[in-house]
């Protein structure tokens, strides 16, 4: 919030957000709103507030995506985890609306759902307390790389056998699917994402319309 405030005291002509919390950033857009000063939002949505333009993965189709990938590999049954990210983030609700959307219609189940924050940490410490609680795991979805990379390591430490699937494709993540200790993870385009909020920011400024939803393209990263 005092980022916006700084920008619009210096009369910015627009402002590209990238929210961490797509609730929280709300009061922002609208002061920026309430400045006359255009807001286009990248990679998270915008709870609130009037934006120009959103530029993000298709977050849901990111999510389908994994979901069919763990279907195939479970053979339709078996049971599974879904740590989610940062309560309110829409990148997290699409994610999981996504992966279970794909799940519909198996016998998959999911038999523990709960966030990491994003958070590698976090997701070590959950995994930890879910893989106590539950003797019968076959794969992990996580809404996040970090989270997922976090559960891989207290998937080893316990010595289970437990397919993981992450979320970004980090570097940390592309080396674990390579040397084969992660399964899948979904990658998307944020330089291109980066780029086309640039691209648009100038054609608002220039006074052009502009898409009010600009979908980016994602993809699934495996060994293959």
């Amino acid at each position: 919030m005092s980022n916006v405030e700084d920008l619009i005291n210096q009369k910015v002509d627009l402002i590209l957000i990238n929210p961490t919390d797509s609730d929280a950033v709300k009061s922002a857009v609208e002061a920026a709103n309430a400045a006359d000063i255009p807001v286009i939002t990248l990679d998270r949505g915008a709870n609130g507030g009037e934006v120009v333009a959103h530029i993000a993965s298709d977050n849901v189709a990111g999510g389908v995506l994994a979901g069919e990938f763990i279907v195939e590999q479970l053979g339709g049954e078996g049971k599974v985890v879904e740590l989610e990210g940062i309560p309110g983030a829409s990148a997290a609700r699409d994610r999981g609306e996504g992966f279970n959307k794909a799940l519909e219609g198996t016998n998959i189940e999911v038999v523990a759902r709960q966030t990491a924050n994003f958070d590698r940490a976090e997701g070590l410490s959950v995994m930890e307390n879910i893989l106590q609680a539950q003797t019968e795991i076959d794969a992990v979805f996580a809404h996040n790389d970090e989270m997922a990379l976090g559960a891989l390591e207290a998937i080893k430490a316990s010595g289970r056998d437990i397919l993981v699937v992450g979320f970004d494709a980090t570097a940390d993540a592309k080396a674990a699917v390579e040397d084969g200790s992660m399964a899948a993870t979904v990658e998307q385009l944020p330089k291109m994402i980066g780029s086309l909020g640039v691209e648009n920011a100038m054609k608002v400024i220039n006074g052009e319309s502009v898409e009010k939803t600009i979908p980016v393209n994602l993809q699934l990263v495996t060994k293959k």
